[in-house]
């Protein structure tokens, strides 16, 4: 990718190369959200620890691998964004700001509207890619972590368990899987690259790894730890397209 030629060549001549700009666009899971609790007014929130998110993650790698090549990472992810949302606030939140990279990942929130909302989700990635490409930006699509498949028994009845039964009956009833694999097809049809973090989960899953685990609100955001998956994933796409 031409990230990788911008970073060499500002490594090989600090003085004089600009720095690589890296733009991340997506919902809670891109934003570095956590775990879940209800507020004093028995409303939703979550944990907000941007430090532990990929993006975050991202950083540090480089800056291993291109010590003296700083890079200016951009998180563009909002809790509760769907592809819709991104296309609308596509323009304030990345194309703006220049980057050279932008990786985009949707479809938790999007296969909350099921099957009908499919068309939507692929119309609206469709125009994110579209419009970067017109910006020359180079895009990687991410696929998401799975969502839980079984409601945790510590979850009590109450909001926090409703929202927990949606996504697994989501996630068990393989409209995700439907989301996930028309996000891909259409990355084909394109020539975006995809970093396949969906496929890694699922492997994990049908090999004896209790996926439910791996996730920090035992719904839908995945742990601190495992969001190094996404890191070395992206990671590994960016060195090899």
């Amino acid at each position: 990718m031409k990230i990788i030629e911008k970073l060499a060549a500002r490594s090989a001549d600090n003085g004089n190369q600009p720095t690589a700009t890296i733009a991340f666009l997506g919902d809670s899971v891109t934003q570095g959200c956590f775990e879940v609790f209800l507020n004093a007014k028995n409303e939703l929130e979550t944990v907000f620890d941007q430090r532990a998110s990929y993006e975050a993650d991202m950083s540090k790698i480089l800056s291993v691998l291109y010590p003296n090549a700083p890079v200016t990472m951009i998180n563009a992810g909002i809790s509760g964004n769907t592809a819709e949302n991104g296309r609308c606030r596509l323009e304030r939140d990345v194309i703006s700001h220049r980057p050279d990279l932008t990786v985009v990942c949707f479809g938790l929130n999007d296969s909350g509207f099921g099957l009908a909302g499919l068309e939507q989700y692929v119309n609206a990635l469709r125009e994110i890619f579209s419009k970067l490409k017109e910006n020359h930006i180079e895009i990687i699509f991410m696929t998401p972590n799975m969502m839980a498949t079984e409601v945790d028994p510590r979850i009590h009845a109450g909001r926090i368990r409703d929202a927990a039964e949606k996504c697994c009956a989501i996630q068990r009833e393989g409209i995700l899987d439907r989301y996930i694999a028309s996000a891909k097809e259409l990355c084909k049809d394109m020539g975006i690259p995809v970093c396949d973090c969906y496929h890694i989960w699922k492997t994990l899953n049908s090999s004896g790894v209790n996926t439910n685990n791996l996730l920090s609100n035992q719904i839908n955001h995945p742990t601190r730890e495992m969001n190094w998956l996404f890191a070395v994933e992206l990671l590994r796409i960016m060195f090899s397209v």
